[in-house]
């Protein structure tokens, strides 16, 4: 049975969707303005690793991750690159699906778009205004906080401490408040800037609105889960509560879940645009291959902070291509396997009690470090079964599907050996005669030879076996 961390209540719950085998699931999606960098790919690979497992599970998810298309940095970015906003949005909305494509992310159900929403957007605010959670100032509409009895139970603060932060704002906008802590549903519009037509003027959607907005459009007014990162849980999740629960009625998501921060550097620095010590996954992936990358970030515990580092990518690397090898181990002797053995049933048992460990660990809130581990273990099992003179296909199929099925959780895909240029499989074949000439002086010398490009022999009783030096 499945138990999450659910931040609003702050203690691990047994997961009960809303309906039976079906999972609605919102996870708040890039502002597109420019490409992202690993610590928003840490969020995205976190609840797309989240979703593969509930899948695993039999579950059927519905996956919604929005994009915000509208937005300060989106007007800022388009002055600075003579484009419109909405061309700023579609050239970071293509590169952010080349990227998590080459990361192995599955696109979602629905990427809702901020722009295809404003006719939604201006009746969820109107139906707040009609009930008295929020008011229009000078072409500007707020949110009334304080009559929102639950706000800050999310971000577990308490309405005093909100206040006095509040408090200490100015500037016009703060002068336009009934109460310092009201924020902001819409916005109106300055000079130059895009905008919609609203029965309070020109403007354009606040940022909080324009998730309450498409989570219950697209899943309903009450969700099963709502994710992000941790940095989305005050103010904008919380807010989300305040506008959604006003305009319903009703529960707006039973599960919230927040991913970790990605750090850098010796002071751990948490990795944003705003501090300008980000590495961007565009560029990071012309450099680093893309699953070494996904598997670093999908095995650390969602609501772990991850630390990035060169050393930490080189484990990543080198973990990862063990896992290769096992994988490509298994494959070479189906080519001379028997079709079953008398000790098959021993070992399907044992493969069913891995299986068990890795479902315990991984219900656990999703417990991938633990999880990764029993992968290990079977990895472990894989390569001590290959060792014997005869193994079985049916062992050689069932240890395969359990070993692919739980990698492509993590979003990792192997796929068989990819074929050698001819004039390394002519030096592999050379070699291989050259031992049967008891030449072993051309065969030492051929090894270091293919090792120089990278290419690392194994003699094993089936015969020579090449792989990738990681």
């Amino acid at each position: 049975m499945i138990k999450i961390y659910n931040t609003l209540s702050r203690e691990k719950e047994t997961f009960i969707p809303l309906k039976e085998g079906q999972v609605s699931m919102y996870v708040c999606g890039p502002t597109v303005y420019n490409y992202i960098h690993i610590g928003n790919a840490r969020s995205t690979i976190a609840f797309d690793t989240i979703r593969r497992y509930l899948e695993y599970r039999g579950y059927q998810v519905n996956y919604v991750s929005n994009f915000t298309d509208v937005d300060d940095k989106i007007i800022k970015a388009a002055n600075e690159l003579g484009i419109t906003a909405p061309e700023v949005a579609d050239r970071f909305i293509k590169a952010f699906e080349e990227d998590t494509k080459a990361l192995n992310v599955q696109p979602a159900t629905s990427h809702p778009r901020v722009m295809d929403h404003m006719e939604d957007i201006r009746v969820f605010i109107q139906t707040l205004i009609d009930k008295g959670f929020a008011y229009e100032s000078n072409g500007d509409v707020y949110y009334r906080t304080r009559k929102f009895t639950d706000y800050g139970q999310l971000s577990d603060q308490s309405i005093d401490e909100l206040e006095i932060g509040a408090s200490q704002r100015t500037g016009a906008e703060q002068q336009q408040k009934e109460d310092p802590l009201d924020f902001a549903l819409w916005k109106k519009a300055k000079p130059g800037e895009i905008s919609w037509e609203s029965p309070w003027g020109e403007g354009r959607p606040g940022w909080h609105i324009e998730c309450s907005v498409m989570a219950t459009k697209h899943l309903g007014e009450t969700i099963d889960i709502h994710g992000g990162g941790q940095d989305l849980e005050f103010p904008h999740h919380e807010n989300e509560i305040a506008q959604s629960e006003a305009k319903t009625g009703k529960k707006f998501a039973n599960y919230w879940m927040h991913n970790g921060y990605v750090t850098i550097g010796e002071d751990d620095q948490k990795m944003s645009k705003s501090l300008g010590n980000f590495i961007t996954v565009h560029e990071m992936i012309q450099e680093v291959d893309p699953q070494v990358l996904r598997f670093f970030m999908a095995t650390t515990q969602y609501r772990r902070p991850i630390r990035y580092s060169e050393a930490t990518m080189k484990e990543a690397a080198t973990n990862l291509q063990r896992l290769k090898n096992t994988f490509d181990n298994l494959n070479f002797r189906f080519e001379n396997a028997v079709e079953a053995q008398s000790e098959d049933e021993r070992q399907v048992t044992e493969l069913e009690q891995l299986e068990t460990r890795f479902i315990k660990e991984m219900d656990d809130d999703f417990n991938v470090a633990n999880g990764i581990t029993v992968v290990y273990e079977l990895a472990k099992w894989i390569n001590t079964y290959l060792e014997q003179p005869t193994v079985s296909k049916t062992i050689l199929s069932k240890s395969e599907a359990l070993f692919t099925q739980w990698l492509s959780i993590f979003g990792i895909l192997f796929t068989t050996a990819e074929m050698l240029d001819e004039e390394i499989e002519q030096l592999i074949e050379e070699r291989t005669q050259a031992r049967k000439n008891r030449d072993f002086s051309r065969s030492d010398e051929i090894r270091d030879q293919l090792k120089e490009k990278g290419i690392l022999l194994d003699d094993t009783p089936q015969g020579t076996r090449w792989r990738r030096e990681a």
